[in-house]
């Protein structure tokens, strides 16, 4: 599906090849955006595929061999381990197309190490080393692949979720706006405020988060919890807010897109993603190209962006380490007050020339 976190990676693509991308979903489940202002951004061709089979989460699209025949590439990349992927190596086997054929593997390295099922683990077994080349997202899952498999680095190209801090940060009076009018809608002026954004999904592990650091939330009056998104888990989140007495102390401001959203991170004070399972996690990326300090579950792949300097990270399964974390990460982020863009000095590096360098492997 057309995401906006990997709008500025296609399009800085698209300036070391011809590029198009062919999406086989039009949207994620549960999850509502505006997909015409998404492909306005897209400097690169794109087309959709979405008649095909559909059994679970795993798909088959129609017309993929077709529209290889007509677009005539040097290179193709499928994703995952995914029944797209098997098809293009078994076409590949049949002699009927005879080009590179890699995949993006968003696996975290929790992710390496405790495989989803068994399914996925024969698949990974049968597919590596079979593909020219993976693209992975950190030098440590880059290592993994590296050793299990005996791969030569060259044929792993290390690609982190790649957004361009000017393009986010673009308009600093209109951001500036919307974050006011949300700090003055919802009284968070000299309050410390703990951003969530993203989906309410069992493997955000909310309900759990939040139940864990509930005496905490009781026992401080200075303290906000501000969950943007939307969800099946809402309910369960409800439940524990009236169980634990700490309704005014937790918000649901709804689901927000575009600069709209950006204006949330302006109004926080530190952001939190305490997921169990986590490819990677866009929304740290935009949190440190706003200057939020982050506290990241160790289980997320983007942890490999947390240092001493932006944010802290803890084990989301152990209620002990929560705790200390969410005390230790309060005490060290700023109430909300002034708000001010420029002031937030963002807290990730640009690495544009790496994804470059690693991407010129395959030229």
């Amino acid at each position: 599906m057309l995401a906006t976190y990997r709008i500025d990676q296609f399009n800085l693509l698209n300036k070391l090849f011809d590029l198009e991308v062919v999406y086989l979903y039009d949207s994620m489940q549960g999850l509502k955006i505006n997909q015409k202002a998404l492909e306005a951004q897209c400097n690169f061709r794109f087309s959709y595929f979405l008649r095909g089979i559909k059994y679970g989460a795993r798909v088959f699209r129609f017309g993929i061999y077709k529209k290889i025949k007509e677009a005539k590439p040097d290179i193709i990349m499928g994703y995952e381990y995914s029944l797209t992927t098997q098809y293009l190596l078994f076409l590949r086997s049949l002699g009927l197309i005879h080009q590179k054929i890699g995949s993006m593997i968003d696996d975290s390295m929790d992710m390496c190490h405790h495989v989803q099922t068994r399914v996925r683990e024969l698949a990974l077994n049968q597919t590596a080393e079979r593909l020219d080349f993976l693209v992975v997202m950190s030098n440590e899952v880059s290592r993994f692949y590296q050793k299990r498999f005996n791969l030569n680095e060259h044929k792993i190209i290390v690609s982190p979720i790649l957004q361009i801090t000017e393009r986010l940060r673009k308009e600093p009076d209109r951001l500036e706006t919307y974050a006011q009018n949300y700090v003055e809608k919802y009284n968070l002026s000299g309050k410390k405020v703990l951003l969530y954004v993203g989906r309410f999904v069992p493997e955000k592990a909310l309900p759990f988060f939040l139940d864990t650091i509930s005496p905490i939330l009781q026992e401080r009056g200075d303290t906000r919890f501000v969950l943007v998104g939307e969800g099946a888990e809402r309910e369960a989140l409800t439940t524990i807010i009236k169980e634990k007495n700490i309704e005014g102390k937790v918000l649901f401001p709804g689901k927000y897109q575009s600069q709209e959203l950006y204006g949330w991170y302006l109004s926080a004070s530190g952001f939190v993603l305490p997921s169990i399972s986590e490819p990677f996690g866009a929304v740290i990326n935009e949190s440190l190209i706003f200057g939020l300090p982050v506290l990241c579950s160790q289980l997320a792949g983007a942890s490999v962006l947390i240092n001493s300097e932006n944010g802290l990270i803890f084990d989301p399964l152990d209620k002990g380490d929560t705790v200390e974390k969410v005390n230790l990460f309060l005490k060290q982020i700023k109430p909300v007050d002034n708000i001010c863009l420029i002031s937030k000095i963002p807290l990730i590096e640009d690495f544009r020339n790496d994804f470059i360098r690693e991407w010129k492997k395959l030229l």
